[in-house]
Protein backbone atom coordinates (compact mmCIF):
# COMPACT_ATOMS: atom_id res chain seq x y z
CA UNK A 1 0.00 0.00 0.00
CA UNK A 2 1.07 3.35 -0.82
CA UNK A 3 2.16 6.01 1.71
CA UNK A 4 -0.14 8.91 2.16
CA UNK A 5 1.40 12.63 1.50
CA UNK A 6 -0.21 13.49 4.84
CA UNK A 7 1.04 10.88 6.98
CA UNK A 8 4.83 11.11 5.62
CA UNK A 9 4.83 14.88 6.27
CA UNK A 10 3.36 14.08 9.55
CA UNK A 11 5.62 11.24 10.78
CA UNK A 12 8.76 13.13 9.34
CA UNK A 13 8.39 16.56 11.57
CA UNK A 14 6.65 14.83 14.52
CA UNK A 15 4.81 11.46 15.50
CA UNK A 16 8.00 9.75 14.19
CA UNK A 17 10.67 12.34 14.68
CA UNK A 18 13.96 10.67 13.93
CA UNK A 19 15.69 12.85 16.66
CA UNK A 20 12.94 13.14 19.41
CA UNK A 21 11.08 9.84 18.71
CA UNK A 22 13.45 7.20 16.95
CA UNK A 23 16.40 8.85 18.76
CA UNK A 24 18.45 8.22 15.64
CA UNK A 25 21.88 9.74 15.15
CA UNK A 26 22.17 10.84 18.34
CA UNK A 27 26.03 11.01 17.74
CA UNK A 28 25.90 13.97 15.49
CA UNK A 29 23.06 15.77 16.73
CA UNK A 30 24.60 15.41 21.03
CA UNK A 31 28.53 16.12 19.76
CA UNK A 32 27.79 19.00 17.28
CA UNK A 33 24.72 21.33 19.11
CA UNK A 34 26.70 23.82 21.06
CA UNK A 35 25.31 26.54 18.83
CA UNK A 36 21.89 26.68 16.99
CA UNK A 37 24.05 27.61 13.43
CA UNK A 38 26.02 24.28 13.79
CA UNK A 39 22.99 22.57 14.18
CA UNK A 40 21.63 24.13 11.13
CA UNK A 41 24.31 23.03 9.03
CA UNK A 42 24.37 19.71 9.92
CA UNK A 43 20.62 19.45 9.80
CA UNK A 44 20.75 20.55 6.18
CA UNK A 45 23.45 18.26 5.19
CA UNK A 46 21.72 15.43 6.41
CA UNK A 47 18.29 16.32 4.49
CA UNK A 48 20.50 16.67 1.16
CA UNK A 49 21.54 13.12 1.40
CA UNK A 50 18.37 12.01 3.06
CA UNK A 51 16.31 13.26 0.10
CA UNK A 52 19.03 12.11 -3.05
CA UNK A 53 19.93 8.52 -1.48
CA UNK A 54 15.96 7.72 -0.88
CA UNK A 55 15.24 8.74 -4.43
CA UNK A 56 18.54 6.37 -5.99
CA UNK A 57 16.97 3.85 -3.89
CA UNK A 58 13.96 4.11 -4.88
CA UNK A 59 14.84 4.13 -8.29
CA UNK A 60 16.85 1.16 -7.82
CA UNK A 61 14.36 -0.95 -5.99
CA UNK A 62 13.48 -3.53 -8.53
CA UNK A 63 17.19 -4.06 -9.79
CA UNK A 64 19.17 -4.46 -6.53
CA UNK A 65 18.55 -8.01 -5.22
CA UNK A 66 17.51 -8.79 -1.89
CA UNK A 67 20.86 -10.35 -0.93
CA UNK A 68 22.91 -7.65 -1.68
CA UNK A 69 20.86 -4.30 -0.77
CA UNK A 70 22.13 -3.32 2.30
CA UNK A 71 25.70 -2.90 0.98
CA UNK A 72 24.23 -1.25 -2.07
CA UNK A 73 22.61 1.17 -0.35
CA UNK A 74 25.12 1.94 2.02
CA UNK A 75 27.72 2.66 -0.93
CA UNK A 76 24.64 5.28 -2.50
CA UNK A 77 24.65 6.77 1.08
CA UNK A 78 28.48 7.23 1.08
CA UNK A 79 28.67 8.98 -2.53
CA UNK A 80 26.34 11.59 -1.67
CA UNK A 81 27.78 12.34 2.00
CA UNK A 82 31.37 12.29 -0.32
CA UNK A 83 29.71 15.22 -2.76
CA UNK A 84 28.32 16.94 0.28
CA UNK A 85 31.57 16.91 2.21
CA UNK A 86 33.66 18.26 -1.02
CA UNK A 87 30.58 20.81 -1.55
CA UNK A 88 31.10 21.93 1.89
CA UNK A 89 34.58 22.12 1.69
CA UNK A 90 34.60 24.04 -1.68
CA UNK A 91 32.07 26.73 -0.33
CA UNK A 92 31.77 26.35 3.58
CA UNK A 93 35.09 25.81 4.63
CA UNK A 94 34.98 27.33 7.90
CA UNK A 95 31.52 25.51 8.95
CA UNK A 96 33.16 21.95 7.49
CA UNK A 97 35.79 22.51 10.01
CA UNK A 98 33.60 23.54 13.03
CA UNK A 99 30.92 20.16 12.53
CA UNK A 100 34.75 17.86 11.38
CA UNK A 101 34.14 14.37 11.18
CA UNK A 102 30.43 14.29 11.81
CA UNK A 103 29.82 14.84 8.05
CA UNK A 104 30.88 11.76 7.07
CA UNK A 105 29.93 9.96 9.98
CA UNK A 106 26.19 10.46 8.21
CA UNK A 107 27.60 7.86 6.08
CA UNK A 108 26.24 5.30 9.53
CA UNK A 109 24.01 7.66 10.50
CA UNK A 110 20.93 5.02 11.37
CA UNK A 111 18.14 7.34 10.35
CA UNK A 112 19.84 7.72 6.70
CA UNK A 113 20.30 3.97 6.09
CA UNK A 114 16.53 3.54 8.09
CA UNK A 115 15.04 5.64 5.88
CA UNK A 116 16.57 3.60 2.76
CA UNK A 117 15.24 0.25 4.17
CA UNK A 118 12.54 0.88 5.61
CA UNK A 119 10.84 3.10 3.44
CA UNK A 120 12.82 3.83 0.10
CA UNK A 121 13.01 0.50 -1.09
CA UNK A 122 9.16 -0.27 -0.99
CA UNK A 123 7.90 3.15 -2.20
CA UNK A 124 7.79 4.85 -5.54
CA UNK A 125 10.45 8.25 -5.80
CA UNK A 126 8.24 10.86 -5.45
CA UNK A 127 7.11 9.72 -1.88
CA UNK A 128 10.73 8.46 -1.39
CA UNK A 129 11.60 12.56 -1.96
CA UNK A 130 9.00 13.81 0.43
CA UNK A 131 10.14 10.91 3.13
CA UNK A 132 13.65 12.29 2.78
CA UNK A 133 13.09 16.01 2.91
CA UNK A 134 10.93 15.65 6.19
CA UNK A 135 12.78 13.64 8.11
CA UNK A 136 15.37 15.80 7.72
CA UNK A 137 13.32 18.98 7.86
CA UNK A 138 12.35 16.85 11.82
CA UNK A 139 16.13 16.05 12.45
CA UNK A 140 17.12 19.62 11.39
CA UNK A 141 14.55 20.97 13.91
CA UNK A 142 15.80 18.78 16.42
CA UNK A 143 19.28 19.95 15.84
CA UNK A 144 18.30 24.07 15.50
CA UNK A 145 15.89 23.59 18.90
CA UNK A 146 19.18 21.53 20.88
CA UNK A 147 21.83 24.05 19.44
CA UNK A 148 19.60 27.28 20.15
CA UNK A 149 18.94 25.59 24.26
CA UNK A 150 22.38 25.21 24.77
CA UNK A 151 23.53 28.43 23.05
CA UNK A 152 21.50 30.29 24.65
CA UNK A 153 21.78 29.09 28.32
CA UNK A 154 25.72 28.73 27.54
CA UNK A 155 26.55 31.76 26.27
CA UNK A 156 23.36 33.79 26.50
CA UNK A 157 23.47 34.39 22.24
CA UNK A 158 21.18 33.28 19.12
CA UNK A 159 22.71 32.50 15.98
CA UNK A 160 26.20 33.45 16.88
CA UNK A 161 28.58 32.74 13.88
CA UNK A 162 25.78 32.45 11.25
CA UNK A 163 28.80 33.81 8.66
CA UNK A 164 29.96 30.38 8.54
CA UNK A 165 26.86 29.70 6.48
CA UNK A 166 25.61 32.99 5.24
CA UNK A 167 28.94 34.90 4.96
CA UNK A 168 30.29 37.66 6.54
CA UNK A 169 27.05 39.90 6.15
CA UNK A 170 25.27 37.50 8.54
CA UNK A 171 27.47 39.15 11.51
CA UNK A 172 24.60 40.96 12.75
CA UNK A 173 22.24 38.17 12.68
CA UNK A 174 23.91 37.50 16.19
CA UNK A 175 21.12 37.55 18.77
CA UNK A 176 22.32 38.85 22.28
CA UNK A 177 19.92 37.68 24.76
CA UNK A 178 21.82 38.45 27.77
CA UNK A 179 24.09 41.29 28.41
CA UNK A 180 27.64 40.79 30.13
CA UNK A 181 26.81 37.19 30.80
CA UNK A 182 29.04 34.42 32.02
CA UNK A 183 27.60 32.17 30.68
CA UNK A 184 26.47 28.49 32.46
CA UNK A 185 29.41 26.22 31.35
CA UNK A 186 26.90 22.79 31.18
CA UNK A 187 25.11 23.75 29.27
CA UNK A 188 27.68 23.65 26.48
CA UNK A 189 29.02 20.66 27.77
CA UNK A 190 28.36 16.91 26.51
CA UNK A 191 25.96 16.38 29.73
CA UNK A 192 24.04 19.73 28.67
CA UNK A 193 23.40 18.13 25.15
CA UNK A 194 22.15 15.15 27.15
CA UNK A 195 19.90 17.22 29.19
CA UNK A 196 18.65 19.29 26.66
CA UNK A 197 18.15 16.65 24.72
CA UNK A 198 15.76 15.13 27.45
CA UNK A 199 14.18 18.12 27.74
CA UNK A 200 12.82 18.30 24.54
CA UNK A 201 11.73 15.01 24.23
CA UNK A 202 9.86 15.26 27.20
CA UNK A 203 8.21 18.50 26.10
CA UNK A 204 7.22 16.66 23.02
CA UNK A 205 5.86 13.80 25.25
CA UNK A 206 3.84 16.62 26.99
CA UNK A 207 2.13 18.19 24.08
CA UNK A 208 0.92 14.54 22.92
CA UNK A 209 -0.65 13.69 25.90
CA UNK A 210 -2.05 16.87 26.01
CA UNK A 211 -3.38 16.52 22.29
CA UNK A 212 -4.72 12.91 22.91
CA UNK A 213 -6.81 13.97 26.36
CA UNK A 214 -8.39 17.02 24.31
CA UNK A 215 -11.84 16.33 23.62
CA UNK A 216 -12.38 16.45 19.52
CA UNK A 217 -15.79 19.13 19.60
CA UNK A 218 -18.28 17.49 16.94
CA UNK A 219 -19.99 19.77 14.51
CA UNK A 220 -23.18 21.38 14.55
CA UNK A 221 -25.77 20.45 12.19
CA UNK A 222 -28.42 22.78 12.16
CA UNK A 223 -32.01 21.31 11.67
CA UNK A 224 -35.47 22.81 11.26
CA UNK A 225 -37.63 22.78 14.77
CA UNK A 226 -40.96 21.23 14.82
CA UNK A 227 -42.44 25.23 14.85
CA UNK A 228 -40.64 25.77 11.62
CA UNK A 229 -41.86 22.44 9.80
CA UNK A 230 -45.16 23.56 10.93
CA UNK A 231 -45.66 27.20 10.25
CA UNK A 232 -48.61 27.49 7.56
CA UNK A 233 -48.18 28.41 4.43
CA UNK A 234 -48.88 32.05 3.03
Amino acid sequence: MIARYSDIIRNGLWTNNPGLVQLLGLCPLLAVTGTAVNGLGLGIATTLILMTSNATVSLVRHVVPNEVRLPVFVLIIASFVTTIEMLMKAFYFDLYLVLGIFIPLIVTNCSVIGRAEAFASKEPIDRAIIDGLMMGLGFTMALVLLGGMRELLGQGTLFAQAELMFGQYAQSFTIVVFEEYRGFLLAILPPGAFIGLGLLIALKNTIDKYSAKRPITQPIVWTKTTEETAKPLA
